[in-house]
Parts: C-alpha cells; structure tokens; sequence
C-alpha cells in the first residue's frame, strides 16, 4: 500500500508487537475510545498483562500509539494507522460488504446516464463505508495552447499570456527580486511557443517539452518560474465532483466534528479536493494519505483512499472515501477498489 515517498518507513516490529498494534487499531476504529492495557490482555494477546503493559509502552516510544491526555488508554498515531495500511492490511480478508459494491455497475442495474452513474456510485461507496464518498468525472478534453506572449510590465515584473485554442486567455504575474532582461523575455517567448503551442494546457507531454536539459541555468530557472501559466490546469475543466453522504458522514463522526467541518469546507473549494485527488490518476494502486501526509493543515486529521479508473487508453477519474483516520481502513481500500474496477468495466462499454 506505499505508494510513494511522502512518509517515512516504518520500524519493523516483532509479531507481537504487530498483533498488538493490530488489536489497538482495530478496537479503536470499532469503539473510539482508547484501548487500555487491561482489555488487551482479555484474549486479544497470548501475553502476561505486564507483558503487553510493556509492548505497549515500547510502540508508544516508537511512535506508533499515544495517549490522549484524558485518558490512560492509547490510540493509534498516524504512524500507526499507516504501518497497519501498509504491513498487515495485505493479509487481511476482503470484508464481504466491499466486495457488493460491484452490482452497482452491473448490466441493467446502471442507470443510462453518465452522469447518474457517478452519482449513484457516490452514495453506495458512502453507505458501504460510512464515509464521504467522492467520484470525478472524466475531464472535458484540455484545450491547447496558441500562443504565448512574454511581457515586462516594469523593470522586476512580468506576465506571462496564454491564450488557448478555446479562446480563452490565462495570464499569470511574477515579480522577481532583480530587474529581467528584454533578451531573455523574448527568447523565452520564442522558446514557449515553439515547444508549447498545439499541445494540451496542464498536459504531462507539455511538461516534458519544457523541461530542456540544453538549456543553461539562467534559461532553465526562467523557465520553470513562467511554466506554471501553461501547466496548471483550469480548475473549471478539471471534471465534476460527484459527493455521497454528508449527512451520514457528520451524523456518524460526531466525536471528530471539527475533522468533518473542515473536510465539509474543502468540498465548497472544489479545486481543493481535486488537486489531492490528482495523484491517483497516475497510479494503477491505491493511492491512500493519512493525517499530516494530506497537505493541507486543516484536513490533517483525515484520511483519504483513492483509486482511478479508466480505459485501456488512459485514466479518466478517481473514486475516493474521506473520513477521520480513525476509519476502517481494509473496507475503505477494498470498496475503493472494487468500486473503480467496476467502473472502468461500465465506461468501456461507453468509451469503446
């Protein structure tokens, strides 16, 4: 389940130690209230009581648990959610209830519309999981780029103007902390519109065009600052959202309503949850961000799964839960994942 570097590795622990994170974990999400040592010796361990006492201690020192200062149990830290997803969730049963979620997409249970599919799939991954479910439609075709002007407004600032085949016209501003050379304005004009135009805005191909390692570090570094003009994407073409059970998500996590608020907050910016959602898109695994690894600071104690789905040719969409950290993580990945799958299926019929 790792899928990239964003988190740091964690320490190998001793199979006990696992089955005892595994025990606090799963006692949490199920209960949350912290797990205190007493109720781990009850049969969860084939341990002595001072002996989990101690493994206990030892995990916290690792990192992997905590104790809130209300209480003397321990909860999982991100850390420990996360070695969980990673170590032992693999080996974990597929829970009978994410495996349904793929007769959603069946032949003659889909509704004829696109759009009513994604929001159908939506609110069945929601109520499978009790979490907000999120699915992006496939983006409009990106419009490409026609010409690119390079402007000195005064001695230290430049614009940057995109206009695109679609007609629209994107301009961006930079102010640098030393005066910018007429030359080099125009020699990345000529430069950005004979490796830009014809190909499409925010395009992975457009990336790669631009990045020119001929280039010395006085044009590279000029470059990379005017590139974003042309590619980031328009948030207005980046497809809909398709969101399923808000009211189940704040009714059944009142215990972390500030978390819910902020995510609630989020889906108001809908840019927001599409850029965190744009990693999957490249992956062909789940794509899954616990707590501080989320970028933003106020959805740091969340956690999101996300897998893409698409056609042979390509990706078109994510389908994604969000919710606390404490969440049911192996039915989390496994609706999100047999939910994707399904949907690639239904859309090569639509795509083909």
């Amino acid at each position: 389940m790792t899928d990239d570097a964003s988190h740091i590795p964690a320490a190998t622990l001793t199979p006990r130690q696992e089955a005892i994170l595994r025990a606090v974990v799963e006692r949490y999400v199920a209960s949350g209230t912290p797990v205190a040592s007493k109720h781990m010796a009850r049969g969860d361990i084939a341990a002595s009581p001072s002996t989990v006492r101690n493994e206990l201690a030892r995990l916290e020192e690792m990192g992997f648990l905590r104790h809130p200062h209300t209480s003397a149990g321990r909860v999982p830290t991100d850390a420990g959610y996360r070695y969980y997803v990673d170590e032992m969730l693999p080996a974990l049963p597929v829970p009978a209830s994410a495996q349904a979620i793929a007769r959603v997409l069946q032949p003659g249970a889909m509704r004829a519309e696109v759009t009513d599919a994604l929001q159908q799939l939506a609110d069945d991954v929601s109520q499978v999981t009790d979490l907000l479910g999120v699915v992006t439609a496939p983006a409009p075709p990106s419009a490409t780029v026609r010409h690119v002007e390079v402007l000195i407004l005064q001695p230290q600032v430049v614009m940057v103007v995109v206009i695109t085949s679609a007609g629209d016209v994107r301009k961006r501003i930079h102010t640098f902390d030393h005066a910018v050379d007429q030359g080099l304005a125009e020699w990345a004009r000529a430069f950005l519109n004979e490796r830009a135009a014809g190909y499409p805005v925010g395009s992975g191909t457009l990336e790669g065009r631009l990045d020119d390692p001929s280039l010395s570090a006085r044009e590279r570094g000029f470059v990379e600052t005017l590139g974003p003009a042309l590619l980031d994407g328009d948030p207005a073409s980046q497809g809909a959202l398709f969101v399923g059970g808000r009211a189940r998500l704040l009714h059944g996590h009142r215990s972390e309503i500030e978390v819910i608020d902020a995510l609630m907050e989020r889906l108001e910016e809908r840019y927001t949850l599409l850029a965190l959602l744009r990693g999957a898109l490249t992956r062909h695994e789940v794509y899954l961000r616990i707590g501080r690894e989320l970028p933003e600071p106020g959805l740091q104690g969340l956690a999101m799964v996300a897998a893409n789905y698409g056609v042979p040719r390509g990706n078109l969409g994510t389908v994604s839960v969000f919710g606390p950290t404490r969440m049911d993580y192996p039915l989390a990945v496994a609706t999100v994942k047999n939910a994707a799958a399904a949907l690639s299926r239904y859309l090569e019929d639509v795509y083909e």
